[in-house]
């Protein structure tokens, strides 16, 4: 969809707002050309001797009311214009919010962070003004436009109207060849302003990293390179916008000249009043705003064209994992996994091949196996981040596609290795699934959890905000108030995606034996590469290079000769080693 049908369709959809303000503009563009006409009305009159004392405040008078009454239509319809075009900004980062939020990892693979936020920001900024600015400057320039012109040929003299308007064809064709550079750059210039985004946000996210390794110096050299970029890019634009005035100035230059010329003719030659004469020039002057409202329209235009053109592929995107799903209730049952295959876009090994398990209702299954063997695909293929490629996924007998996503996911508590913490209190980032729940359950889950303790020790204990993405909190802590936060939500499907790689193992096992308690029918997912973690879990599988290799409960798999025992032994033995 191209800018001008997103206008239009807003426009319609407001058609009251910009029905009301195209009326209050008329009328401003009535009375502002009645001014001069009245203005040399006066200089007639005062020149025949016809017009003094009383009379003369009159009509004076007139021309004030007037000037007041343009000045309370302009107030009004700045009023009724803007108030609706900010709708249009309001609507489009909603539906950006959305569309962000239903796209799966996939998607987010080829963006930037930085990037997405220039977007939400700058360019929807610059359509919201082709929304608001340009259709004023247009709607006014062009009644101003068309009424002054129609008054200098229709209402004062065809041949001095045509004179004036000699000159302006050779504008029309500046204006189309600077159009054409401002869209270009200011192309450019959103594109470098989403790089500069994008590494200020990434500077700033990976900051501690950034001064661990000492590079201040280079990131801050290539802040100022980026913002140079930009800046003189923002700057070109500029100036190709600047380009219009010397146009529009030209080109009224020559229009007065040519004027006074062919109207000082009339008048020696008594063709032409000087009133009259005053009135045209008046009304020369009266076509500056329309000349550089021509301008402003086409810099709005082309901006806003430029902005839609990086923001419309983002909102027209079909989201990577489709929500075609029916079935909106779902009841714990046997979760199987049948000939799951899957590969990611970028690589050429598949990640998993013709995976087949099976888990009752309130069991726990253990996955192992070395890294990159696929253990977190499978969670990510049930929690529907990726689109089932070859193989299905079934939910007592209902296949994961037939859900609808928020059934699906409802019924899932996930908790991955990296948990994201919110910038609010610990209390609040473990009632997010649950915003209703008293102090009494966030601590109750946080005693599950393992991590009640750690929390009364901080400065104000469960009221203390943890920082951007939690970085007040250690990795174990932030692993453990993501453990609280799942089990709160009390989902029928409990995912731990190697949740407890940076807690010890004593912790590990306060925490295992806690959610074996308070199960309570639960089923539960352990993906761990620390065996202990899934030693108690009623199935364990073991995969290598996408595929199972061994099954089996751990005193099976312990007694086997194969990668699971010999891994076992290995972790036993490191374990034995560190209580030395």
């Amino acid at each position: 969809m191209s800018l001008y049908r997103l206008l239009a369709g807003f426009i319609r959809q407001h058609w009251r707002s910009y029905f009301a303000s195209a009326l209050m503009l008329v009328a401003v563009a009535v009375l502002g050309v009645a001014i001069p006409r009245q203005v040399g009305h006066i200089i007639d009159q005062l020149v025949a001797h016809k017009l003094a004392g009383a009379a003369l405040l009159e009509q004076l008078g007139i021309v004030l009311l007037m000037g007041v009454a343009i000045y309370f239509l302009r107030v009004g319809w700045r009023l009724q214009l803007f108030a609706a075009a900010y709708q249009l900004g309001v609507r489009l980062r909603t539906r950006l919010y959305d569309k962000l939020t239903v796209q799966g990892p996939g998607f987010y693979h080829g963006q930037r962070t930085g990037d997405l936020m220039a977007r939400a920001t700058n360019d929807i900024d610059a359509v919201e003004l082709a929304a608001g600015e340009a259709m004023l400057a247009g709607f006014d320039g062009s009644m101003t436009l068309i009424l002054v012109v129609a008054m200098m040929t229709l209402g004062i003299d065809w041949r001095l109207g045509l004179a004036a308007l000699l000159p302006f064809p050779l504008m029309a064709l500046a204006f189309w060849r600077i159009s054409d550079h401002i869209h270009h750059a200011w192309h450019d210039s959103l594109g470098r302003f989403s790089k500069l985004n994008d590494h200020v946000q990434e500077t700033l996210t990976g900051v501690r990293t950034m001064r661990a390794l000492g590079l201040q110096g280079r990131n801050s050299n290539e802040l100022s390179k980026l913002a140079g970029d930009a800046a003189a890019s923002s700057l070109t634009a500029q100036r190709w916008e600047a380009a219009f005035e010397p146009a529009v100035g030209l080109t009224l230059s020559t229009s007065a000249v040519t004027t006074l010329g062919v109207g000082g003719y009339l008048v020696w030659h008594n063709e032409l009043t000087i009133g009259a004469l005053t009135s045209f020039s008046m009304y020369l002057g009266q076509l500056i705003w329309p000349m550089f409202a021509a301008g402003w329209v086409l810099s709005l235009l082309e901006r806003g064209k430029a902005a839609w053109g990086r923001l419309g592929p983002i909102l027209d995107d079909v989201p990577s994992v489709s929500d075609d799903g029916q079935t909106e209730r779902l009841r714990p049952g046997l979760l199987a996994y049948r000939n799951l295959g899957f590969s990611y876009p970028e690589q050429t090994a598949p990640a998993l091949s013709a995976v087949s398990l099976e888990l009752e209702a309130g069991k726990t299954l253990g996955l192992v196996g070395p890294t990159g063997s696929g253990k977190s695909t499978l969670l990510r293929l049930l929690l529907r981040q990726y689109p089932l490629q070859t193989g299905a996924i079934e939910w007592d007998g209902v296949s994961v596609e037939d859900y609808k996503l928020d059934t699906l996911r409802n019924a899932i508590s996930w908790v991955p290795q990296e948990p994201f913490l919110f910038s609010a209190s610990i209390a609040d980032n473990i009632a997010l699934v649950k915003p209703d729940a008293t102090r009494e359950d966030v601590e109750r889950v946080a005693k599950l959890a393992a991590v009640h303790q750690d929390i009364l020790r901080l400065p104000h204990g469960y009221d203390t905000p943890v920082g951007e993405k939690g970085v007040a909190l250690s990795g174990g802590q932030r692993q453990r108030v993501a453990i609280a936060r799942a089990l709160l939500a009390d989902a029928p499907l409990l995912l731990l995606d190697d949740a407890l790689s940076a807690v010890d193992t004593q912790t590990e096992a306060q925490i295992l034996q806690h959610l074996k308690e308070a199960r309570r029918g639960r089923t539960v997912i352990i993906v761990s590469h620390r065996l202990s973690a899934v030693a108690d879990a009623d199935h364990i599988a073991v995969l290598r290079h996408g595929r199972i290799t061994e099954t089996g409960s751990h005193e099976d798999l312990v007694e086997r000769d194969g990668w699971y025992a010999s891994q076992w032994r290995y972790q036993q033995l490191e374990a034995s080693l560190d209580e030395l």
